[in-house]
């Protein structure tokens, strides 16, 4: 037989409920305590994570636009619901043989006959040496200047091969060897030329897509960097074919305006200024950065 003493007892129903309910007060309490820091934390989270995004993006694009090809850089769409940068980035660049040395020996670049080949002053870095199928541009104006614009292709010419010039005139010459003859509209004033990627290849848009925001308060949009596509005379906006990598998500706004001083003279533009808006919506909050980049357009 079990006995059981009058001091052991259990909780009645009654205690039980009034510990339950005190419980849920003390819960309810510490949790409306804490939901104002944490919800602080997680916008501060969310807003800097934007804002990175944001700022991130328009680097890219402006790392693109400093080794752009002199005269190449355009912009095309109906902003602010679709708009398009595109260029042309150089691999690398150099001076061409204009004239022979005192002797008449010197392949020089020709410009009053279709050339194949001439040399170039020094050696291209390791890291950037052109390979066959990547273009010459000598002295690009763009599409403002019919005859001496790269999209068109009317002053360029595929590299067939580059190696150590066979009888160099000074120390340190290359020979650049053209697929094709090609006779080039126009010289150089400085006698440089520029290096730029495969006609199939050469030249990178930056698409921009912004629509409103949705019910969740967030942008659809997006910022996409395009490359891998053939190369057209007229800008195409968003570009036919090639490989997109996304920059930016969530996209509410965007805007590209390129500006180039009018000249006082006939002579072509020197320089050019690309300004950018870009933003970005999550959680009915939005972003807004504004960047621009000064663009060398000297050929």
């Amino acid at each position: 037989m079990t006995v059981v003493s009058r001091f052991q007892r259990g909780f009645s129903l009654l205690e039980a409920v009034i510990v339950i309910v005190i419980t849920g007060v003390m819960l309810a309490a510490v949790a409306l305590f804490l939901r104002w820091p944490f919800q602080s934390y997680m916008d501060t989270s969310r807003r800097a994570q934007m804002t990175d995004t944001v700022d991130t993006a328009l680097r890219r694009i402006g790392r693109d636009l400093h080794i752009s090809l002199p005269n190449s850089v355009r912009v095309a769409g109906a902003t602010p619901l679709q708009t398009c940068v595109e260029m042309l980035p150089t691999i690398t660049g150099g001076r061409y043989r204009a004239v022979t040395d005192n002797n008449g020996n010197g392949n020089i670049l020709d410009f009053t006959v279709a050339d194949g080949s001439f040399d170039m002053f020094g050696q291209f870095p390791a890291a950037q040496m052109p390979g066959a199928g990547n273009q010459v541009v000598v002295y690009n104006l763009g599409p403002s200047s019919p005859g001496a614009d790269a999209y068109a292709a009317n002053n360029t010419a595929a590299i067939l091969s580059v190696a150590a010039e066979p009888s160099p005139q000074v120390p340190s010459e290359t020979l650049i060897t053209l697929q094709a003859a090609k006779l080039f509209p126009l010289a150089s004033p400085g006698n440089r030329f520029q290096v730029i990627g495969p006609n199939n290849n050469a030249a990178v848009s930056y698409v921009c897509t912004a629509t409103a925001v949705n019910a969740q308060g967030a942008g659809t949009g997006t910022l996409k960097r395009v490359t891998g596509y053939v190369t057209t005379a007229a800008q195409v906006c968003p570009p036919a074919g090639g490989t997109s990598t996304p920059l930016a998500n969530n996209v509410s706004n965007c805007s590209f305006q390129y500006t180039v001083p009018q000249s006082l003279t006939n002579a072509p533009a020197r320089e050019g200024l690309l300004q950018m808006r870009l933003g970005v919506t999550q959680g009915n909050e939005t972003v807004n950065l504004y960047h621009e980049v000064h663009i060398n357009n000297a050929p």
